[in-house]
């Protein structure tokens, strides 16, 4: 039994250090040991909710249902597209995020201002021309609050549906408001800070969404074309499926992304649980033996 014990363990170290590797790149262990273990005072204490969200399982799929919704924005989209370099570099990319929520959640209040500092400064360096001629700036105020908001539904709603621990309705409205504190701090006047208002937000930008060629061409490259290895095609198109199923259905209609509505609850979202569930325990860490 011990032996067994033992092999499950070490299984379990191997598949949550190339999770692990994949998401926060060679640094990660260095960038998790300064936040967490760096002293002083954080702008989220451990009992608030957005701990709870950030930290589960269920990031990869509300990460991946966010990246979708917000490319319905021309302006964002054509942002994305022409400074970002996700298709040259999707992974250095998805580690630079996952290491801004990672400080901004669980590192000091200094660091946390640290790494918006460094994004605004980003943003102000962001700006260009859409093809259908319409100036954008990554800076704009009300790009920037679009952007929040699309990927806060999308975080909560992946959470409620996929998380270990669903949040009550004051836990969910308490992660808005988390949330609406990092958002202030980028640049977003006035983000919703509860649920009816994250809801009334969202819209108000209905006018402005259109799937353009872009945006339709990055949910291919995301749900058709990832850069994941062979053997984890499986895994990751239970999360894209189950990340497309997050998506109101004008939403996925505009990306034309197909959805069978019956087989969503029968077959897509029991196996988007499980697969969730697999990597919560693959990025546990185990305990040594006594």
């Amino acid at each position: 039994m011990g032996l067994l014990t033992e092999g499950g363990s070490a299984l379990r170290d191997r598949i949550g250090h190339a999770i692990f590797s994949r998401v926060a790149g060679p640094d990660g262990p260095d960038n998790r040991a300064r936040i967490h273990g760096t002293p002083g005072p954080r702008w989220f204490g451990p009992e608030r909710p957005v701990r709870t969200v950030h930290g589960d399982a269920s990031m990869f799929i509300g990460g991946l249902s966010a990246l979708l919704l917000q490319s319905l924005h021309p302006l964002a989209m054509a942002a994305v597209a022409g400074h970002s370099g996700f298709r040259g570099d999707p992974w250095g990319r998805l580690q630079r995020t996952s290491t801004f929520l990672a400080v901004t959640t669980y590192g000091t209040a200094d660091s946390a201002q640290r790494a918006v500092d460094r994004v605004r400064a980003v943003h102000e360096t962001v700006r260009g021309t859409t093809p259908d001629g319409e100036e954008y700036r990554a800076a704009d105020p009300r790009l920037l609050c679009w952007v929040h908001v699309a990927e806060v539904d999308c975080f909560l709603r992946a959470h409620q549906r996929y998380g270990a621990h669903p949040l009550d309705a004051a836990g969910c409205d308490g992660y808005v408001a988390d949330m609406a504190r990092i958002a202030t701090a980028l640049g977003v006047p006035d983000p919703p800070v509860d649920r009816a208002g994250l809801a009334e937000r969202l819209e108000a930008y209905r006018g402005e969404l259109r799937a353009t060629p872009e945006a339709r061409g990055t949910a291919r490259f995301l749900l058709l074309n990832p850069p994941v290895p062979l053997l984890a095609r499986v895994p990751y198109g239970v999360l894209a499926a189950n990340a497309v199923s997050l998506l109101p259905v004008w939403a996925s209609r505009a990306l034309w992304l197909p959805r069978i509505p019956p087989a969503e609850g029968v077959c897509v979202r029991p196996l988007g649980t499980a697969v969730t569930a697999g990597i919560r325990w693959a990025l546990t860490p185990t305990r040594p033996a006594p």
